[in-house]
């Protein structure tokens, strides 16, 4: 039997709360992270919000089907505590069903990982999760001392929001296969693209009215809705059913949700009208047959029209679990044919125009630094 009030914790390891009624359960959980964490492990809900009136871990592993008060009943009443109001939760749980995700990810839970879980992805989402958990709390000392005024202008602030951006789109690239370096060269092709379209005279409408900096550090969140799909739907091989597929396409809108759902809360609105914006239209296609509204032409943001071809370049070039990676000239030639249906034809034009810098980001020759 656990004992889970015994202090034993070492004092220089952080500290997961892992909260399941299954004691096989909590021995798999415990073994699979205590090499690197101080594990405490709790068998109901009621007895993990007793516990956390003295205990104040880093982050809660929870599972949602518990007798007594479930899951999402816990999280709720953390919530209404000031003490632990603002623990980070996991819901680590055998529930795959997409009502149950949202649910939870509406709560406040930072994210939803199903059982029978990956040893090796449960570590690397934790990590994720530690180091965005650590980057707030960087954050939130640093405010203590200094005034909003100051807090916006240095340099460490600017620093420390791209570190947290990156590992947000990271952890949502991760979910089906990607990885850090994806998000980078992504964000390489998109400016790439952008500033040649500036220098086209293009749009020059908007693009001069562009924050290039702010669209970039914006568009690595676009597809931030990935964390609402299902495990075995984002890394499936093979071709996805109707239903999977319909799954799949509401991580535009999901995205969109999550992002404006912090610009509620945030005054940040420039930057996160641009990640919104993003994440709501890079599957929009020219010709109005698209996710998720159907929109065509200039309808369709010129962020999402742009993010469209860095987007599906770097999927084309990339091997992933459902797919192998196409030679460059492929991608180009793909691209190329769907001029006029996918992509706006003029954006084609200007990609084929600077396609040999995206060859070479691809294969790591040129990393293309902002203006």
């Amino acid at each position: 039997m656990y004992n889970e009030t015994k202090n034993t914790l070492s004092k220089d390891r952080l500290k997961i709360m892992i909260v399941d009624d299954n004691i096989t359960n909590l021995t798999v959980a415990k073994k699979a992270l205590e090499s690197k964490y101080s594990i405490i492990p709790v068998t109901s809900g009621e007895k993990a919000i007793a516990l956390l009136e003295r205990v104040t871990p880093s982050l809660v592993l929870l599972d949602i089907e518990m007798p007594g008060i479930d899951g999402f009943e816990t999280l709720r009443q953390m919530q209404g505590k000031e003490r632990v109001k603002d623990i980070p939760v996991i819901f680590l749980t055998a529930r795959d069903d997409f009502g149950s995700r949202l649910e939870g990810l509406q709560l406040g839970a930072m994210d939803y990982i199903t059982k029978p879980f990956s040893i090796p992805i449960l570590l690397k989402r934790i990590e994720l999760h530690i180091r965005l958990i650590t980057q707030k709390l960087e954050l939130q000392n640093y405010n203590r001392n200094l005034q909003q005024m100051v807090r916006e202008q240095t340099s460490t602030i600017v620093e420390l929001q791209h570190a947290i951006i990156h590992a947000m789109a990271e952890m949502a690239e991760s979910r089906d296969g990607g990885s850090g370096e994806n998000v980078s060269r992504t964000r390489r092709y998109l400016e790439t693209l952008t500033l040649a379209a500036q220098r086209s005279g293009e749009y020059q409408d908007t693009l001069e009215h562009f924050d290039v900096d702010l669209f970039l550090e914006s568009a690595q969140l676009h597809d931030i809705g990935k964390i609402t799909v299902p495990d075995n739907i984002l890394q499936k091989h093979g071709k996805l059913t109707e239903n999977e597929f319909e799954i799949v396409k509401k991580h535009t809108s999901n995205g969109e949700k999550v992002i404006i759902g912090i610009m509620k809360r945030s005054r940040a609105d420039k930057f996160l009208r641009y990640a919104a914006e993003i994440a709501a239209s890079h599957h929009e296609r020219w010709d109005g047959t698209g996710y998720p509204y159907g929109l065509s032409g200039k309808d369709i943001p010129l962020t999402g029209r742009l993010m469209a071809i860095a987007d599906v370049y770097d999927a084309l070039v990339t091997e992933r679990p459902y797919k192998p990676s196409y030679p460059h000239e492929e991608a180009v030639r793909i691209i190329k044919e769907e001029s006029g249906q996918y992509f706006d034809p003029k954006l084609v034009d200007i990609f084929v125009e600077v396609s040999d810098e995206f060859e070479k980001i691809s294969t790591g020759e040129l990393q293309v630094c902002a203006s």
